[in-house]
């Protein structure tokens, strides 16, 4: 079975080696038919502690670490990729 990976923001990098990163997701009301915003929260290990509060992380499902991580810490996503736009003058 393949190991799910979910892309979030870290919320919290006060513990050693874990990060806490909160998923965001869309879905559908539905009886409204509105879409509204889910949000969950994820304890992800972080073994160098490299990663800081704010950041855009992916995180890949693993074995328990501990009590409540099954998460580990992929990579940065790269929030700056998208080209600007050049100026017409």
């Amino acid at each position: 079975m393949p190991k799910r990976i979910l892309t979030g923001i870290i919320v919290s990098d006060k513990t050693e080696k874990t990060v806490v990163v909160k998923v965001e997701r869309r879905v559908k009301h539905p009886l409204y038919g509105k879409i509204i915003k889910r949000s969950k929260k994820y304890h992800a290990h972080d073994e160098a502690n490299e990663f800081k509060q704010g950041e855009t992380v992916r995180i890949e499902e693993t074995r328990p670490i501990s009590k409540l991580k099954t998460w580990k810490v992929i990579d940065r996503v790269d929030t700056h990729a998208t080209p600007e736009k050049a100026d017409v003058a």
